[in-house]
């Protein structure tokens, strides 16, 4: 195996390292993709250090050398990257050593286009704890059992029941696949949610298998700073975000023909039920008998969407 390891590295200069040192830790790692994205910090000193130690550890930055978020530094890392498979990190995260070892026997089949697994949890201070241990506990982020292939789609929509969840830090993908079926990247004008929107593409395209679910092969690093931040202390509208993400799904969702009639409902309801929470009280309650009378549903499908307490992660 050939994996190239993309980390957009933003305000990332005490965690950097770690995140870089985890993924060199393997022999199938083929290169390390820094995209470093006009940090304020000394992020870009860290970077060109160990681009400069290690034949593996390439830099770049965007051709204009200014903030571009992590959608554009991930697909700038695909761009340049010249491995056979993609995994993504996060430059405040981790992997851990057993990474890569169900990908290693998976992918010898062909028809294995992706592999995802579970994440843990690492909280780096008593106040990132603080802020956010009722959103991860000390559990892991994962998919509950092992599902085929054409029902990961159907369950990254909350429409299987308690699915569960995974992350861009424990998903490994053929990149002929990305290449070839979506030849998409990430949503350059997305601000939050990007990795979330992406999944949902990437699990309707592609071929996705369980990996190690029950056991952590990455890990996330919580702290005050993270971008959780400007959503958990309501800088930005929680609902207004996810509303923004679910209008991004449903305009995919009318374009793709081949996406069945069911869940192109469920996503529409999906929608409604995000504008409706994060419209003015007097508009909000208009909806609601809007949508008790014409479509009840649109109403419950937010309201009891398992993974609700989990909107506020990506």
């Amino acid at each position: 195996m050939k994996i190239s390891v993309i980390i957009p590295v933003y305000n990332a200069e005490k965690f950097v390292s770690q995140a870089i040192e985890s993924a060199l830790q393997f022999d199938e790692v083929y290169e390390v993709i820094l995209i470093e994205d006009k940090s304020p910090d000394n992020a870009l000193q860290v970077c060109q250090l160990f681009s400069e130690k290690h034949e593996r550890v390439k830099l770049y930055q965007h051709p204009d050398k200014g903030n571009h978020g992590a959608s554009s530094s991930r697909n700038l890392g695909i761009e340049k990257s010249t491995g056979d498979f993609l995994a993504f990190l996060d430059a405040d995260d981790y992997f851990l050593p057993n990474r890569f070892e169900a990908e290693k026997e998976l992918f010898k089949n062909p028809e294995v286009e992706g592999v995802y697994g579970a994440l843990g949890v690492h909280y780096y201070s008593e106040k990132g704890k603080e802020q956010y241990y009722h959103l991860f506990e000390d559990g892991l982020t994962t998919v509950y059992k092992k599902h085929p292939p054409k029902d990961v789609f159907f369950g990254q929509m909350h429409m299987l029941g308690s699915f569960g969840l995974f992350t861009i830090d424990a998903l490994t993908i053929r990149k002929s696949s990305l290449i070839k079926k979506m030849n998409i990247l990430f949503k350059d004008h997305l601000i939050l949610h990007e990795d979330t929107e992406f999944l949902f593409r990437l699990s309707y395209y592609l071929d996705l298998y369980p990996g190690s679910i029950d056991k952590a092969v990455a890990v996330r690093g919580v702290h005050e700073h993270n971008r959780i931040t400007k959503v958990d202390t309501h800088e930005v509208d929680p609902a207004i975000s996810r509303s923004l993400l679910w209008k991004e799904v449903y305009s995919w969702a009318q374009q793709e023909d081949t996406i069945p009639d069911d869940a192109k409902t469920h996503i529409k309801r999906m929608l409604r039920s995000y504008e409706i929470a994060k419209a003015p009280p007097l508009k909000k309650w208009g909806m609601v008998i809007k949508y008790l009378i014409t479509d009840y549903r649109s109403i419950r499908s937010g309201l009891y969407n398992i993974n609700f307490k989990y909107s506020l992660i990506s």
